[in-house]
């Protein structure tokens, strides 16, 4: 706690913050941190919440050496504020305290599909203007990515317990264990009554390398290693995982703590090019994982991989060139394989709906404001950015927030 209130009063209070113009969803730093040291602690986790919903939970997760701490004048002398771990006591204290009540209804129904960062963040505001608000998710329990993509250690999933109680209080409706498209269809809940419709379902489709023997039983991929890891119980001894970014390290660390399975990473290019955040490089590292760069993966087999090195060059004009080495293959022995190079949306959903048109991606076309190409229904977070961080779905569903209360009080002519 001292060193909390170390990191309050170590801040500066400027008057122009630029670690508010580095947040997404431009949280009012100066003014929290001042609010938490006068001891108004309610006030501050009420602004925190009313900003951004999953403040408590960005606190733990968000790129703060990008966002707020990246951006913070103190960090031009290599000693930048932790905001997140005065956020995160705020916030946490709040979702644990507060007692939120359901506002008067406004007499529209709002659906919800997903029940991700996007989804939960779209829920609270449109639940706080008086909306009846339905969040519907194929899984059995909220958080999405919060929950069955990110580690315990890194998430306490007992926050978005904590979140859901909230959200219960709102008024807002969970249904589980439901898959929209294949049965229920958009066109369903329009005709059940639904104003508007918002798509936050995220990406959870895998992306295939494209080799040989990824159908191998020794083969899994990480983000669907990641749902639940204690169902993977015949890794063996040495795991290798192909990729490195956020999910291949969050994969590598969650092995490490549930086996005694030695893990290495595979990846491509050199460590610069690495797309993790460097800080969960560094913990995976540290953690034990063994990084093996300038590797291309060419096939898969039952006791391991083939690789050809990558070999890297400068030209003249000083443009990088990559080149695989394909007379130099070579085995890689593992027991298991993981495969971690990102993930693409389903289309369960826009395969049963008409006038919802797609990018070449895979991802659902919108408009800046969440609008896709049928009346009625909007979308935000991964299933239209690609992945993409938390705070940057909040930020983007506070737009969509405002222009699903804008269409539904023109088309009922209310003020």
């Amino acid at each position: 706690m001292a060193d909390i209130i170390n990191e309050a009063q170590r801040c500066l209070k400027c008057k122009r913050p630029l670690c508010k113009e580095g947040c997404p969803v431009g949280t009012e730093i100066p003014q929290i941190m001042q609010l938490f040291l006068d001891g108004n602690m309610d006030e501050a986790g009420q602004k925190l919440f009313n900003n951004n919903p999953l403040s408590a939970l960005c606190s733990l997760i968000c790129p703060h050496e990008k966002n707020c701490m990246g951006n913070c004048i103190l960090n031009r002398k290599g000693t930048p504020i932790k905001f997140f771990e005065v956020e995160n006591y705020i916030s946490s204290f709040f979702l644990e305290k507060a007692t939120l009540s359901k506002p008067e209804s406004n007499g529209h129904l709002v659906g919800i599909i997903g029940a991700g960062p996007a989804g939960l963040t779209l829920a609270i505001l449109l639940a706080k203007k008086g909306y009846e608000v339905t969040i519907i998710d194929s899984k059995d329990k909220i958080g999405g990515v919060l929950r069955y993509g990110i580690p315990e250690f890194r998430l306490p999933k007992s926050l978005l317990d904590l979140l859901l109680k909230r959200m219960t209080e709102l008024g807002i409706k969970f249904r589980p264990n439901t898959l929209i498209g294949p049965t229920i269809t958009i066109d369903d809940m329009f005709n059940d009554g639904y104003d508007a419709i918002f798509i936050g379902t995220g990406v959870w489709n895998p992306n295939k390398l494209r080799i040989p023997g990824e159908t191998l039983g020794n083969v899994h991929f990480a983000i669907d290693y990641l749902k639940n890891p204690d169902s993977y119980t015949n890794l063996g001894d040495h795991v290798v995982i192909i990729g490195a970014g956020n999910v291949a390290m969050d994969a590598a660390r969650t092995i490490l703590r549930k086996s005694h399975a030695k893990v290495d990473i595979i990846f491509f290019r050199g460590r610069e090019e690495v797309t993790a955040l460097k800080e969960e490089l560094d913990l995976a590292i540290i953690d034990g994982v063994k990084m093996n760069y300038y590797l291309n993966t060419i096939k898969i087999e039952s006791d391991g991989i083939i690789v050809e090195p990558v070999l890297k060059s400068e030209n003249e004009d000083g443009t990088i060139e990559y080149k695989n080495d394909s007379d130099n293959p070579f085995k890689f022995s593992s027991t298991s394989v993981i495969i971690a190079i990102g993930q693409g949306a389903m289309n369960n959903i826009v395969k049963s709906t008409k006038q919802i048109d797609t990018t070449q991606k895979g991802l659902i076309q919108t408009t800046s404001r969440g609008a896709t190409t049928r009346e009625g229904v909007y979308a935000a977070g991964d299933v239209v950015s690609g992945a993409k961080t938390v705070v940057e779905a909040v930020a983007a569903t506070k737009h969509v927030a405002e222009e699903i209360d804008e269409y539904i009080k023109n088309k009922y002519n209310e003020k």
